[in-house]
């Protein structure tokens, strides 16, 4: 197989990144990458998938990496698993032997390790200038299901029409479960045996970086997990403050200790985003710093600054969100700028994730959520049409319409970054919408 045929697979196949934003796979390939480097880090606390999947899929997954190292041209495939991963380790070396261009890195127990610029320095040395692409490295950086997903494509033509999702928290039973595309956070938490508490609060995604969520929320190609968390815990309360007070605590409160740029693991890297001159200027209204609020483009939104760092509760990564979407709304665009040379107190700056993990008061959901078959009676998905970065699909189906199971129901406008949406029920589309497609059994 070619790099074409293999871009072509990925896309009618519909395979983006499950682990993060879900770039589509098929438009990262490129014969540059010297060096592929396999995502097992699961980065955010509490989320089990990743080192599930290497563990009880590890042939499919080791296989999919050889492919695209063998496709690509490139001279290896880094496997990068955290230290503490003992079992998907394990799982590992007992078949690592059988692949030329693959290796193993151990990984340190460390947040955000999963993000794919400390990935690539923690696993190859290399640093990724500000604002470009690990492509410029010569890196290409993928998730774990993705890699399986990409393997059953083109070793079974099979389309991705589920996902993988570890439901864990206040729940009766944490388990990992693969389930079709488009059921409902409602199902998820079903199959986990309900809540313990009424008193709670549903996040989608990681503890750091995912959202609040309802019940009736939508599982995508790009959903981890839903953690079911205590209203008073850090991830929720940072979640439920308005700018309003995150500028007036700014104002008032902000030592200028530091600690927020200290941590930074991006800015430790030589990245030219520092939070505390960020807080400052803002609780000062500097506004006449301009390269202070233009390098805000240069933070990775992994939210240390404020779940971990800053003693006095501010929140620096909610106000430099929002002051980057209002730049990107106004046509701003990220300005050029050098990296400085790595921090030589890197090593010692690294946060252990089990200090964020007591530090958040989530150590109490630290616990095993085994892999489960999905139990529930599936009678309705809706399919966003909105799966991954890049252009929505257009539905290539209409109400009323007989739909099997993978085949497709959406694709990108010709041309636009994209890839194509498959039915993950078969049965009747019901709705099609600009937004979804409702399919019912």
């Amino acid at each position: 197989m070619d790099i074409t045929e293999l871009k072509k697979a990925l896309f009618d196949g519909g395979v983006v990144g499950a682990g993060g934003a879900g770039f589509p796979t098929h438009a990262k390939l490129s014969e540059q990458a010297d060096t592929i480097i396999l995502n097992c880090a699961e980065c955010e606390p509490l989320i089990k998938v990743d080192r599930q999947l290497i563990t009880d899929y590890v042939e499919e997954v080791l296989s999919g990496m050889q492919l695209l190292a063998d496709t690509l041209g490139a001279k290896e495939g880094i496997i990068a698993v955290k230290k503490s991963y003992t079992a998907s380790i394990e799982a590992v070396k007992s078949k690592i032997g059988e692949y030329k261009s693959l290796k193993l890195h151990i990984l340190p127990d460390i947040y955000p390790a999963g993000d794919e610029v400390i990935l690539i320095y923690e696993t190859t040395g290399r640093v990724v200038p500000q604002g470009k692409i690990p492509i410029v490295v010569g890196c290409m950086v993928v998730n774990v299901e993705t890699v399986l997903n990409a393997y059953r494509k083109v070793t079974s033509g099979t389309n991705v029409v589920t996902k993988f999702v570890t439901v864990a928290g206040l729940v009766k039973n944490p388990l990992t479960v693969e389930v079709p595309v488009g059921i409902t956070v409602q199902d998820l938490i079903d199959m986990a045996g309900g809540f313990t508490t009424n008193d709670s609060v549903m996040i989608m995604g990681g503890p750091m970086t995912g959202r609040i969520c309802s019940t009736g929320d939508i599982v995508t190609k790009t959903t981890k997990a839903v953690l079911v968390l205590p209203p008073a815990c850090p991830p929720i309360t940072k979640r439920q403050s308005s700018s309003r007070l995150n500028i007036r605590n700014a104002m008032s409160v902000c030592s200028q200790c530091s600690m927020c740029t200290s941590l930074c693991p991006r800015n430790l890297l030589g990245a030219a985003i520092k939070p505390h001159e960020f807080m400052r200027a803002v609780g000062n209204g500097l506004t006449h710093e301009v390269d202070t609020f233009l390098n805000s483009f240069f933070c990775v939104s992994c939210g240390l600054c404020e779940m971990y760092s800053c003693h006095q509760g501010l929140s620096p990564r909610t106000l430099l969100d929002q002051y980057k979407g209002g730049l990107r709304a106004n046509g701003v665009k990220p300005p050029e700028r050098a990296m400085k040379p790595v921090n030589s107190m890197r090593e010692e700056r690294k946060v252990p994730e089990h200090r964020l993990l007591l530090r958040l008061g989530l150590a109490p959901y630290d616990v095993p959520a085994p892999m489960g078959k999905c139990t529930a009676d599936i009678k309705e998905v809706k399919l966003m049409l909105r799966q991954c970065i890049g252009a929505p699909c257009a539905a290539v189906v209409k109400a009323g319409d007989t739909v099997e199971v993978g085949q497709v129901v959406g694709e990108p406008p010709e041309g636009a970054l994209g890839t194509s949406l498959h039915a993950s029920l078969a049965g009747k589309v019901t709705a099609v919408t600009d937004n979804y497609i409702t399919i019912s059994k």
